[in-house]
């Protein structure tokens, strides 16, 4: 018998491994932070033995879920101004270069990686702010909080850091015991705090470090001057130099009006470049896409895929690596990365007018083997299978809603949710059985986020935005302002 730390015993099995195994009664050896062993459970209990079993008896194991696509700070904004009178970018924006302080950004990335725990989200990407160009970059305090907070928790992040869009300086803002002041902030102090946290930070506790620059869009061209645009492809060029440089993921949030062909002519794409939402792309940014060997995170619950449509489907078929990303807690969405599943396979069902675009199988993918590789840690994660990190989820399918115990690959992608999850286990470490966090006290967690939420309201004057709007209730639709 060999000795290891951990068996997971009597669940099926969905190993995503490249066969896409099924075991209806496996299990799996673990010993440290890697799989040893995935096979059937009779054959497990004859080859190992632990000083830990967990019987996953009624339960599916599925590798750890990834999101590939979101946002650091939604976590406390969520709706904030979204249908109030009020503006929900503009808040984002203010809130995250002069309204925050290092307590807030620390607070919302525990809450937010206590959601994702909960949800069986073992790895997920968190820009730090909002947009594709709010950037807390300005001091290395924020980026080290918000890593900090990650780290308390204990999921994986990869956190994109980068700079903000021409024209510079730009105005941040600096709490000291309730009073703020504003400094001037340039492109070479933001890729100085970037390249800061890249060294102290990137391989560091479950973090990895990516870096970002702003998407340029037609109307950046149009509306820029010509010297803030030459400079903003000089800037997004030395950001892409540094990200190959120290071989991290290079992405860009929000990839529309011909952008991945600009992204093409600058030289930025590649099998290491993530662009988020590419809505609206045109066939020959498709194939684009696809020859370059660049990775697509697609948000199908994101206000951007309401605005326009990731052609999900169509970049599969053409070669593409495409994953789903939740686009953050914020402002009408959560971390559920089952719901975006289910969000993902109706919105192009509803497309093609056609029940059988994007299987559940495909949907899994995007959300396990293939976001993986669209991270560059295919090698490491994303499938259960021996010599990988044992990033493991067991979803209790004895609920109503999941049951009966047959088609369980069926059955999870279709109608589980992130309160489903039983069990989490990262780097072979159990961070939540039976629902209840291991490593934190939830309450704890959720009153400091609350605290922070309430401060940043008093700090910026924010009252009137978290109220109920007009037209809440006995309205088809929100009157127009």
């Amino acid at each position: 018998m060999i000795q290891v730390d951990l068996v997971i015993t009597g669940g099926t099995v969905i190993s995503m491994d490249a066969t896409r195994r099924i075991i209806d009664r496996g299990a799996m050896a673990i010993s440290g932070d890697r799989i040893v062993e995935v096979a059937a459970a009779d054959e497990i209990a004859a080859r190992y033995t632990a000083p830990k079993t967990i019987d996953a008896s009624g339960k599916v194991v599925i590798p750890g879920l990834i999101d590939v696509h979101a946002h650091a700070g939604h976590g406390l904004i969520k709706t904030m101004g979204m249908e109030q009178a009020g503006d929900w970018e503009d808040i984002c924006n203010a809130a995250y270069t002069t309204g925050s302080n290092p307590e807030f950004w620390y607070a919302e990335a525990k809450l937010a990686a206590l959601e994702r725990l909960h949800f069986g989200v073992t790895t997920g990407v968190s820009l730090l702010g909002g947009g594709d160009t709010i950037m807390r970059t300005d001091d290395i305090a924020y980026g080290r909080a918000h890593c900090e907070g990650v780290t308390e928790i204990g999921t994986r992040s990869v956190v994109a850091v980068g700079p903000t869009r021409p024209p510079h300086p730009l105005t941040y803002g600096t709490w000291t015991e309730g009073h703020r002041s504003n400094r001037p902030i340039s492109f070479e102090d933001q890729f100085a705090v970037s390249r800061a946290l890249l060294r102290e930070w990137h391989g560091t506790s479950r973090i990895r470090i990516a870096l970002l620059s702003p998407v340029l869009r037609d109307e950046h061209e149009d509306k820029m001057s010509a010297e803030d645009y030459a400079q903003a492809i000089h800037q997004t060029q030395i950001v892409r130099g540094l990200s190959r440089e120290a071989g991290v993921v290079f992405t860009q949030d929000g990839h529309w009006r011909g952008s991945v062909k600009r992204a093409h002519a600058m030289g930025i794409l590649g099998p290491d470049a993530l662009l988020s939402h590419a809505i609206d792309i045109t066939l020959e940014e498709v194939r684009i896409i696809a020859d370059t060997g660049t990775r697509i995170a697609h948000n199908p619950s994101a206000i951007a895929s309401i605005m326009g449509r990731c052609p999900a489907v169509e970049l599969i078929e053409a070669g593409a690596i495409v994953a789903i990303g939740s686009d953050a807690t914020a402002p009408d969405r959560s971390g559920d990365m089952f719901r975006h599943m289910q969000q993902c396979m109706h919105y192009h069902r509803t497309h093609f007018r056609d029940p059988r675009v994007l299987p559940p199988g495909k949907a899994l993918e995007m959300v396990t083997i293939d976001a993986a590789t669209a991270l560059g840690l295919d090698a490491e994660i994303g499938s259960l299978e021996a010599g990988k990190k044992a990033d493991i989820v067991l979803v209790d399918m004895a609920r109503p809603h999941l049951a009966p115990f047959h088609m369980p690959a069926f059955h999870l992608v279709y109608f589980a949710n992130g309160n489903d999850v039983d069990t989490v286990i990262v780097d072979g470490e159990v961070l939540l059985a039976g629902g209840r966090p291991l490593r934190t006290d939830t309450r704890a967690v959720i009153d400091e986020a609350n605290r922070e939420a309430e401060a940043l309201v008093a700090r910026m004057g924010l009252q009137a935005v978290i109220g109920q709007p007009d037209g809440f209730f006995s309205h088809s639709r929100y009157p127009t302002h």
